[in-house]
């Protein structure tokens, strides 16, 4: 007996594998997909705001997307909007509900992927029938006011941030890891360069187009919010042209950092971002959150998220500089 409880009393019970493994930070892909998932979440909070249960949701602010559409694409964007104001408090509540479990589809390990796909297939619906195509194919697509519309750049993010790492390659930024190099740079091309195409269209050519646009939004802003319209709105008066003109090639000009060394391609994503705020804060009042009518934060935010998983890596470590690195350490 006493030898077997002298076996006993030595046992040593051996820590989980779980339990030595070290804690990781999350790396720059996992950091981007939780920020979309809060994104996400965003919308869906704002989607629980009052007037969303009431029909002027669908009356007032989804049928309006279907002026200068096509006939197909107008019927069915009145349509949805017509269904949505006759059941306003159920259809609302769904919509806020799938949007919210898109974010914590995402925020969670397990289901990233049957997250990050949903919300795909989810954005194309909402780009088609809450925001009729983003204006792209009518004479209303403007980039300061949020063409070609938040929920398509969510869905190419989806796309970007897919969990998956593509064999045999070093990619330079955290968007090519799941698309390619190549992909990748042509999806960041198309993005800005329509993006600057639209900075040149319809009323954004006129002397006064940029200052209408900001001056009219500053209904139904608090007043410090209101105040800052208008100040804008006096400093592009008459000056819509010129302003437009050097948003397009500045946007150009990002769009053909793709191609660029590592260090300018980084100047430039740097100019992407603050360009990116300073249209959110001047040119779409913060995705007029403060209105009390918004359901997303508007182009800005997003199209920064899309700037940031651009951002060029260092040049990858090759085997002969880890070692001279080993030897340098060991030294110390």
């Amino acid at each position: 007996m006493s030898g077997t409880s002298e076996a006993v009393g030595t046992t040593q019970i051996q820590p989980s594998t779980s339990a030595r493994l070290p804690w990781r930070p999350p790396d720059e892909r996992r950091v981007l997909q939780l920020v979309l998932a809060t994104v996400w979440l965003l919308d869906g909070v704002l989607q629980l705001q009052p007037i969303m249960f009431t029909r002027q949701f669908g009356a007032d602010m989804l049928a309006p997307t279907a002026h200068g559409n096509p006939s197909p694409l107008a019927h069915s964007v009145l349509w949805v909007s017509r269904v949505i104001s006759n059941h306003s408090v159920g259809t609302d509540a769904a919509f806020a509900a799938i949007q919210i479990l898109l974010a914590f589809g995402i925020a969670w390990r397990p289901t990233v992927k049957a997250a990050l796909a949903a919300s795909v297939l989810w954005a194309a619906l909402v780009w088609w029938f809450g925001e009729g195509l983003g204006g792209v194919i009518s004479t209303a697509a403007s980039t300061v006011g949020g063409a070609p519309g938040a929920v398509l750049i969510y869905g190419v993010l989806a796309v970007l941030l897919w969990p998956v790492d593509r064999a045999g390659q070093s990619p330079s930024s955290t968007a090519a890891r799941a698309v390619g190099e190549h992909a990748a740079r042509l999806i960041w091309v198309v993005l800005w360069g329509v993006l600057a195409c639209f900075a040149l269209l319809g009323a954004n050519r006129s002397a006064d187009g940029l200052h209408d646009l900001v001056a009219g939004m500053s209904s139904g802003e608090p007043p410090w919010l209101a105040g800052l319209d208008r100040h804008a709105a006096n400093v592009l008066d008459h000056r819509g042209l010129s302003v437009s003109i050097t948003l397009a090639v500045v946007l150009g000009i990002i769009a053909l950092s793709a191609y660029m060394p590592r260090g300018p391609a980084r100047a430039l994503t740097a100019v992407a971002v603050v360009l990116c705020v300073v249209v959110w804060v001047f040119g779409q009042n913060f995705g007029e959150i403060f209105s009390g009518g918004a359901t997303d934060l508007n182009t800005g935010p997003i199209l920064a998220l899309v700037a940031l998983a651009y951002w060029r890596r260092g040049p990858e470590p090759t085997p002969a500089s880890e070692g001279r690195r080993d030897l340098a350490m060991e030294a110390a």
